[in-house]
């Protein structure tokens, strides 16, 4: 089966035809780091994470890069405004970047550069647009790019420069030669931090980060790139104009976009009270709850936060785990054992379909609702362990049934008060106290607790 994926750049889903064979290299833009992660990263992060272990458990050799940005004027004000050096507070989130995403399930990528480390990448890069006509030496210390010497600017976000060109202004004291140029690099005083460079003290521009970056990891071209809603233009727009100009050839073959993430229907913002961050949903919420939400959309589409949203992320785990709890000692099957199977079939065709995890997602259901009437107890567990497989690939079912079913916020009734009122109740039955056992029944069900009883004794669930 071909993979076909919707490529920003043309505005069409195309079939893949990767640099090598067998091979992928693939770069996402990643968070800056001078606060906590928020759900819109969550969103980015997710949706490349479950890209990579798809590609990977189909057998291609994939590098995936994913950047740090470890210097940014964002992180310098937030420096300032805390008292302390600046690589002390990169370092606070990085670490924090790293705790959030794993609590997410999310696999490290295998290269993750900052953009601190790549300076002398970020200087070549930048002298040799200079040597070419590409970029220029202003007055007040800053290396612009020369937009108007790049033809295809604006092919990647669809816009035209000229009309850039025309609702753009020039500050009095700004030392542009067009309003449309961007800093490579921006003059640093001798109290700021910075580096050396041949115009002077200064530190690197957002988008010629990843350029360097990408190129020292990847090289001057390679197969996808991808990254948040946010970033097509400028960003993107600006490291196809930096790399092509500076490299001579064609820099990325794919682009691929996450769509937008709204709380209740508005743009996530501290001034509208919806902002969340990464571990404050974790603090409600099972991690794979959250990774069932943003991955139960297509990637492309825009996804709604809400309460109501989570209960039916929720609620379609519990099918999930539902259906494994008598097979939790099952192993899951290997993708090479799968091959001859109609749900594994349809599974991959969704994913290959431009990674459609709506569609996937259906397949698994399939997958439940036959496993949950299945007789036969081999073909059962087979089934199971196919379910354990392709839940795999989104990040999913990696927990215990009944420790997920069983699992909580932060202000519900504890496992082991359940346990022990189940117990009672047992013991009430026994008496043939039933209404004593009804009545614990009732306090159970008032908490969001439900019983399920069988001749093999009583197990439960949250709501």
């Amino acid at each position: 089966m071909t993979l076909h994926l919707y490529n920003t750049l043309t505005r069409q889903k195309e079939a893949f035809q990767p640099i090598q064979p067998g091979k992928i290299s693939m770069y996402v833009c990643g968070v800056t780091v001078y606060d906590y992660c928020h759900l819109g990263h969550a969103r980015v992060l997710v949706v490349f994470d479950v890209i990579a272990r798809f590609l990977r458990s189909q057998g291609w050799d994939l590098t995936y890069v994913r950047n740090l940005t470890d210097i940014d004027d964002k992180i310098l004000r937030r420096a300032e405004e805390n008292g302390e050096p600046y690589q002390s507070l990169t370092a606070r989130f990085i670490d924090a970047a790293h705790e959030d995403e794993a609590k997410l399930g999310i696999v490290p990528p295998d290269v993750e550069p900052r953009a601190t480390a790549h300076i002398d990448d970020i200087l070549a890069m930048v002298q040799t647009l200079i040597d070419k006509d590409f970029a220029y030496a202003a007055s007040n210390g800053d290396v612009y790019y020369r937009v108007s010497r790049f033809k295809d600017y604006g092919r990647l976000s669809n816009k035209n420069p000229d009309e850039l060109l025309a609702g753009a202004r020039i500050d009095v004291d700004e030392a542009k030669e067009d309003p449309r140029d961007f800093a490579l690099w921006k003059h640093a005083e001798a109290d700021e931090a910075g580096w050396d460079s041949p115009w002077g003290r200064g530190r690197p521009g957002w988008h010629i980060e990843c350029s360097a970056m990408s190129k020292h990891c990847l090289g001057e071209h390679f197969d996808i790139h991808g990254g948040g809603p946010d970033l097509p233009f400028p960003h993107h727009e600006n490291e196809i104009a930096q790399s092509e100009a500076a490299n001579g050839c064609h820099y990325v073959n794919y682009w691929i976009h996450a769509g937008a993430l709204r709380v209740d229907g508005e743009k996530m913002s501290k001034s509208l009270g919806n902002f969340f961050t990464i571990r404050d949903v974790l603090e409600k919420y099972h991690p794979e709850v959250v990774r069932y939400l943003l991955i139960g959309s297509h990637y492309r589409s825009p996804i709604n936060y809400s309460e109501d949203s989570l209960v039916e992320a929720r609620t379609g785990l519990e099918r999930f785990y539902g259906a494994l709890r008598d097979y939790a000692e099952v192993e899951p099957a290997s993708m090479k054992d799968l091959e001859g199977s109609a749900y594994y079939r349809d599974f991959v065709s969704a994913m290959n379909d431009d990674f459609n995890t709506r569609l996937a997602l259906a397949v698994m259901y399939d997958l439940v609702r036959d496993l949950n009437s299945e007789s036969d107890s081999d073909k059962a567990r087979a089934m199971a362990a196919e379910l354990k497989a392709l839940g795999a690939v989104f990040g999913l079912l990696q927990d215990q049934p009944d420790r997920f079913l069983q699992a909580g916020g932060a202000d519900a009734i504890g496992a082991e008060q359940v346990e022990a009122l189940i117990a009672e109740r047992a013991d009430a039955k026994k008496a043939k106290n039933f209404a004593r056992a009804d009545e614990i029944r009732d306090q159970l069900q008032a908490q969001g607790v439900v019983l399920l009883d069988s001749p093999s004794g009583t197990q439960w669930r949250r709501e």
